[in-house]
C-alpha cells in the first residue's frame, strides 16, 4: 500500500493511508497516515459499525486537508470497544494455514528463544 500511495502521489493523486502499523509508514515513507490502533482487519472499525467507520474516514480526510509535508502520520484518538485479545482470536482462522502447520513446533521454539 506505500508504493501504491507514492505512485498515486506521482501521478497528481493524494493520498492518506490508513493503517495499524505506523512505524512501516514512518520507516518506508507515505505521504499521509493516520494511525489506528485497531486489530488487523479492521482499519476503519468495528464491522457494520458505520458510525464508527465514519469516524475514521473523517479523521483521514481531516489528515488529508492539514498535512503539510510528506510523511505526516496523525494518531487516531479513536480507541477499540472491548478487548483487543479477543479481536485479535477471532482474526485468526480456526485452522492454520498448511505453511503454518508445517513450521509450527520451529514457531515455538523460537518464541521460546526469545522469550528466555
Amino acid at each position: 500500500m506505500l508504493v501504491l500511495a507514492r505512485l498515486l502521489e506521482a501521478g497528481g493523486i493524494s493520498t492518506v493511508l490508513i493503517t495499524n502499523m505506523p512505524s512501516w509508514a514512518e520507516v518506508y515513507g507515505v505521504p499521509r497516515a493516520l494511525a489506528v490502533e485497531f486489530p488487523f482487519g479492521h482499519a476503519i472499525g468495528l464491522p457494520n459499525d458505520t458510525l464508527m467507520q465514519t469516524r475514521v474516514i473523517h479523521q483521514a480526510l481531516d489528515v488529508l486537508k492539514q498535512a503539510d509535508h510528506p510523511n505526516t502520520i496523525i494518531d487516531s484518538l479513536l480507541v477499540w470497544p472491548g478487548a483487543q485479545d479477543e479481536w485479535r482470536r477471532r482474526w485468526q482462522p480456526g485452522n492454520p494455514s498448511p505453511l503454518i502447520a508445517a513450521f509450527i513446533d520451529d514457531i515455538r521454539q523460537a518464541r521460546a528463544r526469545l522469550s528466555a
